[in-house]
């Protein structure tokens, strides 16, 4: 159970069941038994380009993807230009996002879910990729997510940012909860 504002992390071996876990709380899987129960608007930050079309250009893509998050397309036209602004892609808005390395649609996803006004971000260690300066301006935008009550739940293999903006760690083994507390009393677990 996470509750509304915690900032939850998420941690374990490769294969333990993390991205399996935002998976179903994103409801693009389904439980194979049990129930989840999600209230608000979830932001998925889970695959780089998921949900973005690669013949598309990167703004006709921040059109697309933010309808897909659940925003109106009025709202998302009303943001497209503070959206790129934060993603600095305005250099490449217009090419396909099949140019695009990995490290630009990981700005572009980020850049779309920050601006739907989630409830809920659910966080891939999409962070892990691209220039020092985007993960720590993401990092800042994480935490102005926490200051206002947001909920944020976070896989990441990155102790340190774990330990500075999780009020909670989980960790993972073998698809189940082995430790779920305190980060610095999870932490050394792994």
């Amino acid at each position: 159970e996470i509750s509304s504002g915690e900032t939850v992390g998420i941690i374990g071996k490769n294969g333990a069941g993390k991205s399996t876990i935002l998976g179903l709380l994103a409801k693009v899987l389904k439980p194979t038994s049990g129930q989840i129960s999600v209230k608000g608007r979830v932001a998925p930050l889970l695959e780089l380009g998921a949900g973005f079309h690669p013949e598309l250009s990167g703004r006709q893509n921040i059109l697309l993807n933010g309808v897909l998050l659940g925003m109106l397309k009025r709202e998302v036209e009303e943001k497209v230009d503070e959206i790129i602004s934060f993603s600095e892609l305005e250099d490449f808005i217009y090419q396909p996002i099949r140019t695009y390395s990995s490290g630009m649609l990981a700005r572009l996803g980020f850049s779309v879910a920050i601006h739907c006004n989630p409830d809920i971000m659910l966080v891939d260690e999409v962070l892990a990729v691209g220039d020092q300066d985007f993960q720590k301006k993401c990092m800042e935008k994480m935490y102005f997510f926490k200051q206002l009550g947001k909920t944020i739940v976070l896989v990441s293999h990155n102790m340190e940012e774990l330990n500075k903006v999780c009020d909670r760690v989980i960790l993972i083994k073998d698809g189940y909860s082995s430790k779920d507390g305190k980060p610095e009393d999870i932490l050394p677990f792994y």
